[in-house]
């Protein structure tokens, strides 16, 4: 399962791109898609996973 950072050209966005999150790239359409929604926005700021983490993930 991929998401939309799949398409992504920034490495590091890259490697979120088999992520279970549906996240999307800092951009107007992620704001419309959010107010069309009636969603919050959730900023993730940049992290690099643990081993646990990624091993959790996995699950």
């Amino acid at each position: 399962m991929t998401n939309r950072l799949a398409a992504a050209t920034s490495p590091y966005l890259q490697q979120h791109a088999e992520n279970p999150v549906d996240w999307w790239e800092w951009g107007p359409e992620a704001f419309e898609e959010a107010r069309r929604r009636d969603v919050p926005v959730l900023l993730s700021v940049g992290y690099a996973a643990c081993h646990w983490c990624q091993v959790l993930e996995a699950c």
